[in-house]
């Protein structure tokens, strides 16, 4: 299987012309050969002639990884567009993907930067309603894993662990809804918490579709609901409530509920653990979304 036991992945992938493909990893780079780059040679090889683009945030690989964990989100989607819209072969609009925290850094691209415009977007275990929880937190940087914990138990919304802990600014309390709204840095304003800003909306609309893929046995992402943007309900932290029972999609706040009745959003599920799937499962799922 394809899987890189990393915390909370960001790297970013883009495939054009064809397509673009994004992937974004927390803790990986976008070069690894074991994930992002092995998953970028996969596409290579399964859709010959496919323009792969792969996103590298900052100026290294070692940049690349530390602004997974540490570089502000909003700057991070500044940059992503900028780069697409300085390449030419991605002017036509591309297909995106991302893995796990990339999922929702590239739901921000679309619905802040429309020109070139994106295809299809493609989750693959994002949290698009954040999460609230570490539950498993392995790897080689365990001890940064460590220091994310103690700094959102103690204060995730204040503005020093928001401006630079990239997990603190998807983190969604549902037991303080209001300094959550409040105080997020970038889930709060792409999920449409404060206001509604009908360009986002309009934008994510243009998709043609918006994939989320779920992992049935995630021990890595809490709730795992949020896959599929769903939650806790509001004021407590038991009992979960699908996307389609949400405000953010009765109030259709994004679009959401339009989309979804237009048949663009895809709700996909696999057994397995966090970013854990087959070739052959990628292929037969998710590889017609790239053409």
């Amino acid at each position: 299987s394809l899987h890189k036991k990393a915390f909370a992945y960001t790297v970013a992938l883009t495939i054009a012309n064809y397509h673009l493909f994004i992937h974004l990893f927390a803790g990986d780079s976008c070069c690894n050969p074991l994930s992002m780059g092995a998953i970028k040679k996969m596409v290579e090889e399964e859709v010959p002639g496919i323009y792969v683009l792969s996103l590298m945030i900052g100026k290294s690989v070692v940049q690349d990884t530390e602004n997974s964990f540490f570089m502000d989100v909003n700057e991070q989607v500044s940059f992503v567009c900028d780069q697409l819209a300085q390449d030419p072969k991605l002017k036509g609009g591309y297909n995106a993907m991302g893995f796990s925290q990339g999922s929702q850094f590239l739901r921000g691209v679309v619905q802040r930067c429309p020109d070139p415009p994106m295809k299809n977007l493609i989750s693959v275990g994002g949290q698009h309603q954040g999460v609230f929880g570490l539950p498993r937190c392995p790897g080689e940087s365990s001890h940064i894993c460590d220091w994310i914990r103690k700094m959102l138990n103690s204060g995730a919304y204040t503005d020093t662990v928001q401006k630079h802990l990239v997990q603190a600014q998807y983190w969604h309390d549902p037991l303080n809804d209001d300094l959550y709204k409040k105080h997020s840095l970038f889930l709060a304003d792409i999920n449409q918490e404060r206001v509604v800003n009908e360009t986002y909306k309009k934008n994510l609309m243009s998709l043609n579709k918006f994939v989320m893929v779920k992992f049935l046995q995630d021990t890595m992402v809490d709730p795992v609901d949020s896959e599929w943007f769903g939650f806790y309900k509001p004021g407590q932290a038991k009992e979960l409530e699908t996307l389609q029972e949400s405000a953010i999609y009765t109030e259709d706040r994004l679009g959401l509920a339009e989309m979804d009745s237009a048949g663009k959003l895809v709700f996909l599920a696999t057994d397995g653990d966090h970013l854990q799937f087959t070739r052959e499962w990628f292929n037969d799922n998710l590889l017609p979304y790239l053409h």
